[in-house]
């Protein structure tokens, strides 16, 4: 097999394993569960995973796997407040949290106060 014929297939593997992650993901109705964080001045102004600059004043999220780009939306089903986020980083690194919040995102849901939350959340197409 030519190099160039290796490639294309090797992108169409890849692109087909990300697409079956995103829907199973998102194959039930309705939310998911999940426990979220939030992160801010540390991190403001320095590369995520996906080499964009962060800025806490955005509308952003950290997730272990899902692709970057991805919009989620999330709930906060204490105080019926939701927002949608995009995926721009990689994370949380701490046992049993599911997302990082901009802080922003998690602002616009929760008091920082609360530090870590339990949410509801789903993918957007």
């Amino acid at each position: 097999m030519k190099l160039g014929k290796i490639i294309i297939v090797l992108l169409m593997f890849f692109s087909t394993i990300t697409s079956c992650t995103v829907e199973n993901i998102n194959s039930g109705k309705g939310y998911r569960n999940a426990t979220v964080s939030w992160y801010g001045k540390k991190f403001n102004g320095k590369a995520t995973a996906s080499g964009e600059i962060y800025n806490m004043h955005k509308l952003t999220a950290a997730h272990k796997t899902l692709p970057f780009g991805t919009r989620v939306e999330i709930v906060n089903p204490a105080t019926k407040r939701k927002v949608v986020v995009r995926i721009t980083d990689r994370g949380p690194f701490v046992k049993g949290r599911d997302f990082d919040l901009s802080r922003k995102a998690f602002k616009r849901i929760s008091s920082l106060d609360d530090g870590v939350i339990n949410v509801k959340y789903k993918i957007l197409r």
